[in-house]
């Protein structure tokens, strides 16, 4: 079955302005997800085939079609680019091959009038991440009961690595620097897209974020400490590039499908815990579904690729997506990739007003304006921020417009760096908030996946009604209570 379909993210919001200091709480304006039928995704095709391994001479067969073979797996999925419609509808008729459906992807939409923060050095030192030079501004990390966990000396393992399928991460920023494992991470994006990194910045490894998100997200998992604190301030990140920066004048990037399934499998094969996917679009589940084949065929390539990579052990913490929509009752829906089996699915919560950039903020747990809810698919919640943004790192390799100032960063020593952060909204900065509490949870000695689920939940904070609720599922995150700190 042959599908072209375009997903709009589920994961970004509207940058919020961080001027020194701001005169009353910013309000952000969350951006609904859409999905259409009719993207181009230029040729490149997803594969499954029947059984698992892939068939003998599969790479000659999909040549002699005029296209190669991008990557394939043992769990039996591959992708394939260089093919026209038809030539992919010759490859669907191979006996061996379940179905073939056209590439999807989501769209980044990109904010305007953002105006990110600068921070020089300060004497405070990332040993005690409670003490970085912005976090009386993190009512997030406080609500999360982070700082408690520090107290008790739980930061997180150095041997425990969580991987960021994103838009890159910038390992030169002060918070990052050193943080990123540079040796295991890697682009999963096209050669194209990886010759842009080299021309703005030549010399750069591949994971280098032209865009700002995946920054912002790891960040959160994890920082130095010197400007903002992360979750953990021990654990290591590996950059899984999965999302482009987009172009000029919009600078709309996308995340094809086969990249980000092509990444999970990576990070499973490598033992990598956890993985943040702060990544996401919407589409019925019908339009998902192969007329021929075995079955349905998206959703099946999807759901393979979740289940092997929780049969080798990695925790999938993602996103529950922005457009406010009870997932409870919403028909014949499906989101990508909260919908998806084995995975820990995260609302966002936040205040409704501060009085000011230290606060103190009101509600500060109430589910975020834009989060997704629904008792059936929501874990847990986590802070993603509401009329209050969650503020982290802003990317130095940034070509977005609004933050090319957020370039001029360098780290030289514990004393003698600069760099710039940037606030957003979005259950994109929920999700790595319960990855960074998984990560503390897997630094305790045990990373099964089923460990960690329980853990998350179980220590969790039960807002609202109690047991699982459309808002919170089992709960808003707490990472002091998950690791035996309360």
């Amino acid at each position: 079955m042959i599908r072209r379909s375009t997903l709009s993210a589920l994961g970004i919001l509207a940058l919020a302005a961080c001027a020194e200091p701001p005169a009353a709480p910013i309000r952000l304006e969350a951006s609904a997800p859409s999905m259409s039928l009719d993207g181009d995704v230029g040729g490149t095709f997803l594969v499954r085939f029947k059984g698992n391994g892939v068939p003998a001479g599969f790479a000659q067969q999909v040549a002699a079609l005029g296209g190669e073979v991008i990557f394939s797996h043992e769990v039996g999925i591959a992708a394939v680019a260089g093919l026209s419609d038809a030539a992919a509808v010759q490859l669907a008729g191979i006996s061996t091959i379940a179905a073939v459906d056209a590439d999807a992807y989501t769209e980044l939409e990109q904010p305007d009038g953002a105006l990110p923060e600068l921070a020089s050095a300060e004497p405070e030192s990332p040993a005690n991440p409670a003490a970085a030079l912005r976090f009386s501004r993190q009512w997030n990390m406080k609500t999360i009961q982070a700082d408690v966990a520090w107290a008790a000396g739980k930061k997180g393992s150095p041997t425990v690595r969580v991987g960021i399928l994103d838009t890159g991460i910038d390992y030169l920023h002060p918070d990052l620097f050193g943080r990123v494992d540079l040796t295991a991470s890697r682009s999963f994006l096209s050669a194209a897209e990886n010759a842009r990194v080299q021309a703005a910045f030549p010399g750069a490894h591949p994971i280098a974020d032209l865009n700002y998100h995946g920054t912002h997200v790891a960040a959160t998992v994890a920082s130095n400490a010197y400007i903002n604190a992360g979750v953990t301030s021990s654990i290591k990140l590996v950059g899984l590039k999965v999302c482009a920066p987009g172009s000029a004048p919009n600078f709309r990037g996308s995340c094809p499908t086969s990249g980000t399934l092509s990444a999970i499998l990576y990070a499973a094969d490598q033992g990598i815990p956890i993985i943040n996917m702060s990544l996401g679009g919407a589409f019925l589940r019908r339009q998902a579904s192969a007329r021929g084949g075995d079955g349905p065929s998206f959703l099946a390539t999807i759901n393979q690729v979740m289940n092997y990579a929780k049969a080798k052990g990695t925790t999938i913490v993602v996103s529950a997506g922005n457009s406010a929509i009870d997932m409870d009752h919403d028909g014949n829906g499906y989101k990508s990739y909260c919908s998806a089996p084995a995975v820990i699915c995260v609302s966002a919560t936040g205040p409704t007003a501060a009085a000011g950039p230290s606060g103190p903020w009101a509600n500060i747990d109430a589910l975020a304006y834009y989060s997704n809810f629904g008792r059936s698919a929501i874990s847990v919640a986590a802070p993603g921020g509401n009329a209050v943004a969650v503020v982290a790192a802003c990317s130095g390799f940034t070509i977005f417009p609004p933050l090319l100032v957020c370039r001029n960063r360098f780290y030289k020593s514990p004393t003698s760096w600069s760099g710039f952060s940037v606030g957003l909204s979005g259950t994109s900065m929920a999700s790595p908030h319960t990855a960074g509490v998984a990560a503390l949870i897997a630094s305790e000695g045990d990373t099964s996946p089923a460990t960690i689920r329980a853990r998350l939940q179980q220590s969790a904070d039960d807002l609202g009604p109690s047991g699982t609720d459309p808002a919170y599922g089992k709960g808003r995150v707490n990472a002091a209570r998950a690791v035996g700190a309360i």
